[in-house]
């Protein structure tokens, strides 16, 4: 039987019991077209896809600075709290620092 841990409070979820939800976060570069591609319908995605695969095992740090995928398990509670705030900018503001 397979165990899952909520990555972000690290709870136990049992799948028999709860639900689990998993998160996958994708961060890529975005490619701008250049002045003879504007009419041009490429999936750059998919061209993103290509490099990253030829890329070497040395050129790990250039492949991350273009592309990343990311996969969370999140248990019910986590999960409500994510919806609600997926780029935990309420937590910071919540801070109240002052201006000084």
């Amino acid at each position: 039987m397979l165990h899952y841990t909520c990555d972000c409070c690290k709870r136990l979820i049992d799948p028999e019991r709860e639900l689990r939800y998993v998160v996958r976060v994708e961060v890529y570069a975005a490619l701008e077209p250049m002045a003879d591609d504007v009419e041009d319908e490429r999936d750059h995605l998919e061209e993103i896809q290509d490099i990253l695969e030829r890329l070497d095992a040395e050129d790990a740090q250039i492949s991350d600075d273009v592309y990343q995928q990311k996969r969370y398990d999140l248990c019910g509670q986590c999960r409500n709290r994510y919806v609600k705030n997926p780029l935990g900018r309420l937590a910071l503001q919540e801070l109240g620092f002052s201006d000084n």
